[in-house]
């Protein structure tokens, strides 16, 4: 078994498509609409097969982001410790907010950490 993808609503949808898939090489499905419902998706893909749902709806992107449990940090592998360090580099200089790293941690991940436009977590390992 593996995970299919991984989902997450955001308010500004044109935006966090761009950011990445941008930043990360990623490509998107062409945009999915509900008309109905207002939902509105993109699948973004990954060079290793993965992918990220990005969703968005106006009701849920009004709601209070602390009022709703939801996804920890999205893990990015760089594929070497240099890679991380230039990453985050380019992530903080595209006025991500640093949180941590790049460094070692206890459990052996060399990782670092930063916000996304939106505010959800990213750590950047190996």
């Amino acid at each position: 078994m593996k995970i299919e993808h991984v989902a997450i609503w955001v308010h500004d949808l044109e935006r966090m498509r761009q950011f990445y898939c941008s930043t990360f090489g990623a490509w998107a499905s062409d945009k999915y609409c509900n008309e109905r419902t207002g939902f509105e998706s993109y699948f973004l893909h990954f060079e290793d097969g993965a992918r990220l749902e990005l969703m968005h709806r106006e009701d849920i992107a009004r709601k209070q982001a602390d009022t709703m449990l939801g996804l920890g940090h999205l893990a990015i592998a760089a594929g070497s410790a240099q890679k991380v360090e230039e990453l985050t580099e380019q992530l903080i200089s595209l006025g991500c907010t640093h949180l941590s790293g790049p460094r070692l941690t206890c459990d052996g991940y060399y990782e670092s950490s930063v916000l996304d436009p939106e505010g959800n977590v990213l750590e950047i390992t190996i």
